[in-house]
């Protein structure tokens, strides 16, 4: 289980330790246990960073064995968790059997809160050092051998083993999937693996080129061919010979030019513009688009023939929320590498927010964010805000610690009311300690009768 980088779990019976600590850090999401049962209640909610544990705890407070129990439990529970031991002077050597056993470190009493900031702050920054390597560690293994990749879920790694397959091959290939899917990318990784990978990958974006002037893109010119023609010029198609053409928005060329481009296909011959000579290129032809084919087929907008003729195999990109885990693994990696010399860290509202987003720009878009939110942010942490990814554009989650305060201030609230305000009855109803209630009560700010805390 990820922990929380700034949340605290203070372990300790004595309420006058209890605040002072809470006084040592204002500036933590801390919680409070008074044994080991409301310790263990905590950490199924939450994930402490770190947990300072007294060992001395109910119903052993003069011995040790609850104390060691606990750190058994969160060792298991959360082992990234760093455990501070607190105890007295004489009891040095239970500490170093503690540290033994998988504590982090160890403080003795009495309290200073200097020192123990020092020493729990430590504790914070290593942890997230060890987070961070950690992050780095599922990157490289979700790293997939096509570079420029990170890809972990199951439909991206099999389509990956299938461009392994087939990038051998001489097979015409066509590549669908929505914009900023990564298909310029799948295209580049098939040429790369092929037999082809010495010569040239040549690429033209049907989208980009206005119809008049896509043929001599394709084919070339003779001089003087049209008007602007001042010499003669090679086309895309002959220039990739021994080498690969990639045809991008494929879907956006115009039926004239689709008959060309099938007699191409079909007899690896063709004529510059302007020019009666025939000419041949040796090329693998590599579409891609996002439109449906089969749609504009239907519509009278591409040639079925052509389409047969492109899509000897076909590879499909799932759009990013199709794509599970992939979403945070490539947002750390942007994040990575947008963060200059500042170590930048998402927020839980921001991780929220990216597993809940449609993402109608896929990883384009993913990028052109996180790159933006590293830019704009003040400090070390990139918010939902920073990312301007409002609540709207995404569904209504909340973290399960807004869950569980949202329940446990409302069964409060009933307590006081069935109690008609007595402390003890309403510990009593809620099955907790009248010192638990009081660090409940503080918590969530719920005022309790100044005679029932004397």
């Amino acid at each position: 289980m990820p922990t929380d980088t700034r949340t605290l779990l203070i372990v300790e019976d004595d309420p006058g330790l209890q605040s002072q600590m809470r006084w040592c850090f204002e500036d933590l999401d801390v919680f409070v246990a008074q044994d080991k049962v409301s310790a263990e209640a905590i950490l199924q909610g939450q994930s402490p960073a770190v947990v300072t544990l007294d060992l001395g705890l109910p119903p052993d407070p003069g011995g040790t064995s609850e104390g060691f129990a606990l750190l058994e439990s969160i060792r298991s529970q959360s082992p990234n968790t760093k455990i501070i031991v607190i105890t007295g002077r004489e009891e040095q050597e239970h500490a170093l059997k503690a540290v033994a056993a998988g504590a982090y470190d160890f403080y003795q009493k009495p309290i200073d809160s200097q020192t123990l900031q020092f020493v729990v702050d430590r504790a914070f920054k290593l942890g997230e050092l060890e987070q961070q390597n950690r992050l780095l560690k599922e990157q490289q293994q979700g790293n997939t051998p096509l570079p420029g990749l990170i890809a972990q879920c199951p439909a991206m790694l099999t389509l990956c083993d299938q461009v392994l397959r087939i990038a051998p091959t001489q097979a015409s290939i066509l590549i669908t999937g929505e914009t900023g899917t990564g298909k310029e990318i799948i295209a580049h990784n098939v040429h790369r693996l092929s037999t082809r990978s010495n010569g040239p990958m040549i690429t033209i974006n049907c989208a980009a080129i206005p119809e008049n002037l896509l043929e001599s893109e394709l084919f070339g010119h003779e001089k003087g061919s049209f008007t602007g023609a001042h010499v003669r010029k090679i086309g895309k198609v002959e220039a990739a010979s021994g080498g690969t053409l990639f045809l991008d928005e494929i879907g956006d060329m115009p039926l004239p030019l689709q008959a060309k481009i099938l007699r191409f296909l079909q007899e690896r011959s063709f004529e510059r513009v302007g020019s009666t000579q025939t000419l041949s290129s040796d090329v693998r032809v590599v579409s891609a688009t996002h439109q449906s084919l089969h749609e504009m087929i239907d519509a009278g907008q591409f040639r079925s023939d052509l389409f047969f003729r492109i899509s000897e195999i076909s590879l499909d990109i799932p759009p990013l929320r199709e794509r599970g885990v992939d979403v945070l693994m490539i947002a750390r990696h942007l994040l990575n590498q947008n963060q200059g010399q500042r170590s930048l860290r998402f927020a839980s509202d921001a991780v929220d927010a990216m597993e809940q987003c449609a993402w109608p720009g896929n990883i384009r878009e993913l990028e052109n964010r996180v790159r933006r939110a590293a830019i704009m942010t003040d400090g070390s942490v990139v918010s939902a805000l920073d990312l301007e990814l409002e609540q709207s554009q995404s569904t209504q989650v909340h973290r399960l610690k807004e869950v569980r305060a949202e329940a446990e201030t409302g069964a409060i609230q009933r307590a006081l009311v069935a109690s008609a305000g007595n402390i003890s009855e309403a510990a009593r109803l809620l099955g907790v300690s009248r010192p638990t209630l009081y660090n409940l009560s503080d918590k969530y700010g719920i005022e309790l009768s100044d005679a029932e805390k004397v």
